[in-house]
């Protein structure tokens, strides 16, 4: 969604004729009308307090000022005492955006996020130079190559820990439990295959999702037909662990390969534009075959939204752990001058009418915490609900409860849980799909 914003000097522009309005006393009662205009009278004053400000700033302070960064300074300003998802960028900035969209960027292939003023791994991405490191969820980045992490937003963060292919990088390291670590790595491009898929036993697929970019849904349906070469697959498990999201839009086209029909996401703002339900059209690729979906507590943002919709469709089972609970929506809006605002502008809600924020998806089947720890983090697992300011849920409600836990042993003990509960759903009364199933081109 692209809103073009007026610059200052227009909007003082627009604001000033309301000076001459009058105030009504508090016992009086106060139509709508004056009630807006009250509203328009404070932000006139607001603005002429800043301008005064930045004018005094310009004029007094003891060295030189460029105009152009003070501005920029005093937005950020703005913007950081709303929630942690809400920030400016710079026309550099917006365009790494977009790089990391279509899934392919220079850098180390981290999502981190400012936490209290801490540099957090939210998740390393799959087969990138971070997880190949063995970086994990709740690492906090004290130093990028000697220097302190310290910037007021993970724009600024990011910027730190991106540069040239081939690059060299050390990062110091703090995980809870261990001793702090430095860690050396190499920038890359990172063209991020963000489907990876596999058979793990006679008629069960494997189905990974690192994130989600332009081409997820399409990659998703592939690599289902792929699977489903020569017969029907009895069971999927589609992994979202350390998905840290990514494209709203390859969230519902995922869901979509799973669903025949019904919701997949509504959206809540204050403005029209953000108010919207999209639905899943007609085919389940799997048609009807046992689904599980893995989660964990670095499954976030788009990733959520899938498990949220297939949860509540009941057309699959949730194993894991809690997720991270980022249900708001960012929206890119461009400025004038080349620069952009990314501001949240509504929450996210589940089939079920579900808030994501800062509460995340409970699972149907909880793993055991202290093997989880082992096999996953070895670390603290940061959560939404972690950030400073970060939104309330609308209508929070605790978390359902499991069903039932389950633990045991293994390389990948999530995994091999996984791979048990959907031979156990086949077994129960799933059945191999019909070829007559429909399904979608």
């Amino acid at each position: 969604m692209s809103i073009p914003l007026r610059p200052l000097s227009c909007l003082l522009a627009l604001l000033l004729p309301s000076l001459s309005l009058a105030i009504p006393s508090a016992e009086e009662s106060t139509p709508p009308a004056a009630e807006a205009a009250s509203e328009r009278l404070v932000e006139v004053n607001d603005l002429r307090a800043f301008a005064a400000v930045f004018r005094e700033v310009r004029r007094s302070y003891v060295e030189p000022v460029e105009s152009g960064k003070l501005m920029q300074a005093a937005i950020r300003g703005l913007l950081s005492d709303l929630d942690p998802h809400s920030e400016y960028l710079a026309s550099d900035q917006l365009e790494a955006l977009q790089d990391d969209t279509s899934g392919t960027y220079a850098g180390l292939g981290l999502e981190v996020q400012m936490i209290d003023g801490l540099l957090t791994v939210i998740a390393p991405i799959d087969e990138t130079p971070a997880a190949r490191a063995g970086m994990r969820s709740g690492d906090v980045i004290v130093e990028i190559d000697g220097v302190p992490v310290d910037v007021d937003s993970t724009v600024e963060a990011v910027d730190m820990l991106r540069g040239a292919p081939g690059s060299d990088v050390q990062l110091s390291v703090f995980r809870e439990g261990a001793e702090p670590f430095r860690v050396q790595l190499k920038r890359e491009v990172i063209s991020v295959a963000s489907v990876r898929s596999r058979m793990v036993a006679d008629g069960i697929g494997y189905l990974r999702i690192s994130q989600f970019q332009e081409d997820s849904g399409t990659q998703t349906a592939k690599a289902l037909g792929r699977l489903q070469t020569g017969k029907p697959l009895r069971g999927l498990i589609l992994d979202l662990r350390s998905n840290p999201g990514g494209l709203l839009t390859a969230a519902v086209e995922v869901s979509d390969v799973f669903l025949d029909a019904g919701t997949v996401v509504s959206m809540r703002g204050r403005v029209p534009q953000t108010q919207a339900s999209l639905d899943a059209s007609p085919g389940d690729l799997l048609r009807g075959a046992p689904l599980v979906v893995l989660v964990d507590a670095g499954t976030a943002s788009a990733a959520e939204i899938v498990a949220g919709a297939l949860q509540d469709h009941g057309r699959a089972l949730i194993v894991g752990w809690q997720t991270f609970g980022k249900g708001s929506v960012q929206s890119i809006l461009p400025l004038e001058n080349g620069e952009a605002l990314k501001l949240t502008t509504a929450r996210y809600y589940t089939p079920a009418g579900r808030s994501i924020q800062a509460q995340g998806i409970a699972p149907d089947v909880v793993l055991a915490e202290a093997e989880f720890k082992r096999v996953a983090s070895n670390g603290k697992q940061v959560t939404e609900a972690d950030l400073r300011g970060h939104l309330e849920a609308e209508g929070r409600e605790p978390a359902t409860k499991p069903a039932q836990d389950f633990d045991g042993p293994g390389d990948d003990y999530a995994l091999t849980e996984a791979l048990g509960i959907v031979q156990a759903l086949v077994r129960w009364g799933g059945r191999p799909a019909t070829e007559a199933s429909s399904g979608k081109g």
